[in-house]
């Protein structure tokens, strides 16, 4: 919305300083000419701003001009800072509001409060982009007017209209009622019910979307908490699911998580180990999985796993031979 944006602006220009036509451009994501109509818009508002000529030209605000914004307690602050640059702030297509969002807390913040806020949120990081072991976290992409009209047809409570590309399916166009979104280990999904059956349709597999006029049969209250535990809970029980004991090193633990389903119980072994009941997709995906682990992993059962995993083993012994 244009108010929005015009906020931004007088607090881009109250936090940086001097800046070019074109830099709040890139910054707003708009068009200079629209900024420059912004700015005669605040100047017939009352806003002082004015034009710098020259080479290091630019526009900026009178010294002293500050806006009206609900003030914040240091930690507060902190929390939004800290939070704000982390991998999920693209999260249902909310980046540049959370950017806007940022630039009013600090705003917001006492003189004396500003520059410590800023300082203290340098200090901490949340969600960088690979882990200690350099394995790259990969954030699935939604097309911003995908994200839109389902970001709508949720918050409006209207009925939405999806190209869906199912795997191992062609695309094809659904209509169904939004229940709301969720966003897990940077992968968002669409809770819906279609023909009054439940659905759970990942973002990334939505082609385009188009919010409908109609309203969506739902509930007016929604616990989305309980509705992905019970979701979750049917996709475990699926019957190519395989449920699997296995004994690993503690060091590999996470390595285990990243590729297993789930994990439905998890206790302390007697030699320092753990032992964890895991699910898996399926047979082949649970021999891949810990086959990755090496000798820092133990299948316990089923046997069919542990049989798989001795076969696959003597193969590459005698592919390789008896040592020389």
């Amino acid at each position: 919305m244009r108010a929005d944006r015009l906020v931004s602006l007088v607090l881009l220009l109250r936090q940086r300083g001097r800046l070019t036509a074109d830099t709040l451009a890139r910054e707003l994501e708009v068009s200079t000419r629209t900024v420059l109509r912004d700015i005669e818009a605040l100047s017939t508002a009352g806003v002082p701003v004015h034009a710098e000529r020259g080479r290091h030209g630019g526009f900026a605000l009178l010294p002293g001009f500050r806006t009206e914004l609900t003030g914040l307690n240091h930690d507060e602050a902190l929390a939004v800072l800290t939070a704000g640059p982390g991998r999920g702030e693209q999260a249902f297509g909310l980046g540049s509001a959370l950017a806007s969002a940022m630039r009013k807390v600090v705003d917001a913040l006492p003189e004396s409060h500003r520059v410590t806020a800023s300082d203290a949120a340098q200090r901490m990081l949340v969600d960088p982009e690979t882990d200690l072991l350099s394995r790259r976290l990969v954030t699935e992409q939604v097309a911003d007017t995908t994200m839109i009209e389902v970001r709508r047809a949720v918050l409006a409570g209207h009925k939405l209209r999806i190209h869906y590309a199912a795997t191992g399916q062609a695309p094809q166009w659904r209509t169904v009622d939004p229940v709301g979104l969720v966003t897990v280990r940077d992968r968002a999904y669409l809770l819906a019910t279609r023909s009054g059956a439940d659905r759970t349709y990942r973002l990334s597999r939505v082609l385009a979307a188009e919010e409908l006029p109609e309203p969506a049969q739902r509930p007016n209250e929604v616990d989305l908490d309980r509705i992905w535990r019970e979701r979750s809970a049917r996709f475990l029980s699926g019957s190519e699911h395989l449920t699997v004991l296995v004994r690993v090193n503690p060091v590999r633990r996470e390595e285990l998580l990243d590729t297993a389903l789930a994990v439905r119980a998890e206790e302390p072994d007697a030699d320092g180990w753990l032992r964890l009941e895991v699910t898996f997709q399926d047979a082949r995906h649970a021999e891949w999985a810990l086959w990755q682990l090496s000798t820092d992993a133990e299948a316990l059962t089923p046997q069919s796993l542990r049989t798989a995993l001795r076969n696959r083993g003597a193969m590459i012994a005698a592919r390789y031979g008896a040592p020389s």
